[in-house]
């Protein structure tokens, strides 16, 4: 493994930050028992999956769950907001997630196609870009950088439970900003809006939202990126008016309907995919681009997702 510049790293997120990440990712890395919102960590029970691949395996299940895997789609959903100012009215905003990219190359690929086939004015990564939860990460790093020059500036992203701190490095190198508790302006034609991004809130418990927002104008539009959608209150009760987030897969495999099995995220069903609303915040919780445990999916599909700023009414709609 690469040698990691801890004291850049320090610098930039501070001591106790680097060192609560640096400390859960050693102590729980292996473990099959999560903590604090992951009473079971998913990601690190092989034998479920294995015992899940035979039983797709033994009824031929398994080759159709890998195909819906690729077939990546474009979700349209348009956000309404009172106050958006007016240079930002029909602003695109791409939202992309849980890309797992170091998994399988069909799925990596089938997404820098469909990157090259639509428009967007910023785009944002809400975490999980490798495979495992431990272990080496340079690999996905390399595909990683292939993939960003196939998406165009502005973007920014944040990490997830299966990101490991010392990735930061690579994220720079490759231009691509990832917010730890912090915020970015927006700039458009003289205007402002304002891009939050926090630490995982799932595993790591790294969120810090008093600290992200505490140089943001109270009457500022506030598009927060979060991991997980577990941090829906806290979003909601600090004045963020939007919620971009992913983890949960929308479930990966699903009933007839899109009813997920699982979800591995303790907050209300409703906001473990699609569309959703809590209070004033207006939330997106994304399918996601990659898969996790399985190279499956069952009436799940992947997506990349355009949130379309309006200036309106506070409604929210969404569609293919």
């Amino acid at each position: 493994m690469s040698s990691v510049d801890f004291k850049h790293i320090e610098e930039r997120v501070g001591r106790i930050h680097m060192m609560q990440r640096l400390g859960i990712q050693s102590d729980h890395v292996n473990d099959q028992i999560g903590q604090g919102y992951a009473y079971i960590n998913f990601e690190n029970v092989g034998w479920i999956y294995r015992l899940l691949e035979i039983i797709l395996r033994g009824t031929f299940m398994y080759r159709r769950g890998q195909r819906n895997a690729t077939d990546m789609q474009v979700t349209h959903h348009d956000i309404s907001l009172p106050h958006l100012p007016d240079a930002f009215d029909g602003y695109t905003i791409l939202h992309l997630t849980d890309l797992h990219l170091d998994y399988k190359p069909a799925i990596y690929e089938a997404l820098i196609r469909k990157l090259g086939e639509i428009d967007y004015d910023l785009c944002v990564i809400t975490g999980d870009y490798r495979r495992s939860t431990f272990g080496p990460y340079e690999a996905c790093m390399a595909i990683m950088a292939d993939v960003r020059k196939h998406i165009r500036d502005p973007v920014y992203g944040i990490l997830g439970n299966h990101d490991f701190i010392e990735m930061l490095d690579h994220f720079d190198a490759m231009d691509l900003p990832i917010l730890m508790n912090e915020t970015v302006p927006i700039e458009r034609h003289g205007e402002t809006i304002y891009l939050v991004g926090v630490d995982d809130p799932h595993f790591y418990l790294a969120d810090n939202l008093e600290k992200a927002l505490e140089d943001v104008p109270s009457d500022g539009v506030k598009v927060l990126l979060s991991h997980s959608p577990e941090l829906y209150q806290e979003a909601a009760y600090s004045g963020c008016d939007v919620m971009f987030s992913g983890h949960t897969h929308g479930g990966q495999v699903c009933l007839p309907g899109g009813k997920p099995v699982i979800v591995n995220a303790r907050c209300p069903r409703a906001l473990c995919s699609g569309p959703w609303r809590f209070r004033q915040l207006i939330g997106y919780t994304s399918r996601g681009i990659g898969a996790s445990g399985l190279d499956v999916r069952f009436n799940c599909p992947p997506e990349l997702v355009l949130h379309r700023l309006r200036k309106g009414p506070g409604t929210v709609t969404s569609g293919k």
